[in-house]
């Protein structure tokens, strides 16, 4: 495929990533949802050429800028007030999922390595911030359940790819280490918020002094970007880095920039925002081609694929609803004096939060990016499709 064919492909998403969203917002469906299910009508579409994602291409494209935008218009005051919340979410949450899908995966497939069901775990175990915005957009939920769902999102990329780089290295390698692990962890996640405040400072500075209009909008996208390569590059964690630097910008802005300045950069941002959206939930439909392709070429030949594809989709729904229910109300069944101050809340709002664990291009890049040979690789895969699209 030349570069202007491959072009030509990108302008066709585009113009039915419009058309699929004008179609949604009339019948009032989630534009995210009709645009993967338009993507896997693409995908089936007779000389719909197959659509092969790079992970690391799809990472640094679309992670950072979509990362960025929602930490820039976080609440950070609302942040701050729940952050223990979203840390039982963004922390808690994805390692009991991680544990609960990595012990039923093997126990429907005894002969995967330990290592290899739980990367799998970790694959789909982190809500996705993209998912989460696009589908929480415009839902008539209460302020403080959208801040614990956005902020839960936001962090929670971190942990899952953490839990992911340890259980590839353990399946590939054969070997782990528990003390390893979590000092390796910490590391990633200091050394990420470090990176991350650093950037954040000094592009708040070069927007807001240095450069005006729309050189300070290029800015901004470098920030993005920039702090995201940069944690990357350093081994620590360009997931928090990214969003560490958006916070950091978002509370400097009214300090550093006027109203029209703000304005301007938050319309181009919207626009570049829906527009990355637009084409990462079409590609991740698009996507099934490859996953169809391998079922057809019998990589994938077990009659029982599609109940064990659904016990591990139960799994995944289950052990969050089990994490957030237990957590909202046993936390304070024990605690009296912050169930004094944070009082029981209706059972609707866990449910809610429970039911809205929406996955997407992280657990789609993570699969991807499994090297060839990998335990279970065309399985995982095929798991990690069915999560997202369920």
């Amino acid at each position: 495929m030349t570069m202007a064919h491959r072009f030509e492909v990108v302008l066709l998403l585009i113009f039915a990533s419009v058309v699929l969203t004008l179609v949604a917002r009339r019948l009032r469906l989630p534009t995210s949802g009709a645009l993967i299910f338009g993507g896997i009508g693409l995908a089936l579409v007779p000389g719909m050429p197959s659509i092969e994602l790079d992970p690391d291409f799809v990472l640094v494209l679309f992670l950072p800028p979509l990362l960025l935008l929602s930490a820039y218009l976080t609440d950070w005051r609302a942040f701050r007030a729940d952050l223990r919340i979203i840390l039982q979410l963004a922390v808690g949450a994805v390692l009991f999922t991680t544990l609960a899908v990595g012990w039923v995966t093997h126990w429907l497939l005894p002969e995967l390595p330990w290592a290899a069901c739980f990367a799998l775990g970790a694959i789909v175990s982190p809500p996705d911030a993209v998912a989460a915005k696009a589908v929480l957009k415009g839902m008539p939920l209460p302020a403080r359940t959208v801040t614990l769902l956005e902020g839960e999102s936001l962090l929670n990329d971190a942990t899952g790819l953490v839990l992911y780089r340890f259980a590839v290295v353990a399946a590939l390698t054969g070997t782990f280490s528990g003390s390893g692990a979590a000092g390796s962890f910490l590391l990633l996640v200091a050394g990420g918020l470090a990176v991350g405040v650093a950037c954040g400072f000094l592009a708040s500075v070069a927007t807001g002094f240095v450069v005006s209009g729309e050189l300070g909008v290029t800015t901004s996208f470098l920030a993005a970007w920039g702090s995201y390569i940069l944690g990357d590059g350093l081994g620590v964690s360009g997931v928090l880095a990214t969003v560490a630097c958006g916070i950091i910008m978002g509370w400097r802005q009214h300090e550093l920039l006027d109203a029209e300045q703000r304005f301007q950069s938050q319309a181009v941002w919207r626009v570049i925002g829906f527009i990355l959206e637009s084409l990462i939930f079409i590609l991740i439909g698009l996507s099934l081609r490859s996953v169809l392709d391998r079922m057809s070429d019998g990589a994938i030949e077990s009659e029982q694929i599609f109940v064990q594809l659904g016990v591990i989709v139960a799994t995944v729904v289950i052990a969050r609803f089990l994490w957030i229910v237990s957590l909202t109300y046993g936390v304070r069944a024990i605690f009296p004096r912050l169930r004094q101050r944070d009082p029981y809340p209706p059972f609707r709002i866990p449910l809610v939060m429970s039911w809205a664990g929406m996955r997407g291009v992280v657990s789609l890049a993570a699969a991807l990016a499994l090297p060839e040979g990998f335990p279970g690789r065309d399985f995982i895969l095929l798991a990690t499709f069915a999560v997202i699209l369920v």
